[in-house]
């Protein structure tokens, strides 16, 4: 009877697992059409190129380090940690986006939230289309060095009071250069991309305080900062000009 019952679980688990690769393996096939489509339509070097060669276009070296850390550990903790293609990784968050309709898997990385906004906008999406940003964000990943990619990253956000691009939200915000923000200014504008329109200085200043105190909480835990250091910052006063 044990002898049935373990034959029977391993066939089961067979099956499931043969039903997982079947499922990846057709999200993988839905997510390439569309993924052909639109770059069929803006090929990726078109796209990018239509934000590195505007006029005030800001290298990753002209960004302050604070608000790199600052990105870094609030919105995607192992970027610099990833090394090349993971088909495995991929595949997995194929599979979940099938499986719940969102994107359990990758959803918040910031190469997919650049594929997301260089081909489908902030709008939500289709399934097929939050597949095809899978693929199109390890496009991307394969193409440029992680440093390109958050340059690219902090050039095309939106930052709220009508300012696109770290340049222009830095200056606009607090007068300055974005290679000369504080700790608590670079956090505070590290924070406001999430929801602009809530967040925006103007009039959502108190909301943004609480983003910025959550943005400095994942620098101190992932070790950017020192505990002195979140608490000066979180003192600060970061209110616009």
């Amino acid at each position: 009877m044990k002898r049935i019952l373990g034959k029977l679980i391993g066939i089961l688990m067979i099956l499931v697992i043969m039903a997982g690769t079947l499922l990846a393996g057709y999200g993988y096939y839905i997510a390439d059409q569309v993924r052909d489509e639109v770059i069929r339509q803006k090929p990726l070097e078109e796209a990018v190129s239509a934000y590195t060669e505007k006029e005030g276009y800001l290298t990753y070296e002209a960004i302050d380090p604070d608000f790199v850390n600052a990105v870094v550990a609030v919105e995607d903790k192992r970027y610099f940690e990833r090394d090349g293609y993971d088909f495995i990784a991929l595949a997995r968050a194929i599979y979940n986006n099938l499986r719940y309709g969102n994107l359990i898997e990758g959803g918040s990385t910031i190469p997919e939230q650049i594929a997301k906004n260089l081909y489908f906008g902030t709008a939500d999406r289709e399934l097929d289309e939050k597949l095809a940003g899978i693929l199109i964000m390890h496009d991307l990943e394969e193409k440029y060095t992680d440093e390109e990619l958050f340059a690219l990253y902090a050039n095309m956000n939106y930052y709220g009071d009508g300012y696109y691009g770290l340049r222009n939200a830095a200056e606009g915000y607090y007068g300055l250069s974005a290679s000369d923000l504080s700790l608590a200014k670079a956090a505070m504008l590290a924070g406001l991309p999430n929801a602009p329109s809530a967040y925006q200085l103007s009039t959502g200043y108190e909301y943004a305080k609480k983003r910025q105190k959550k943005v400095l909480q994942c620098m101190l835990n992932n070790e950017y900062i020192s505990e002195q250091e979140y608490n000066e910052a979180l003192n600060e006063d970061v209110r616009p000009i």
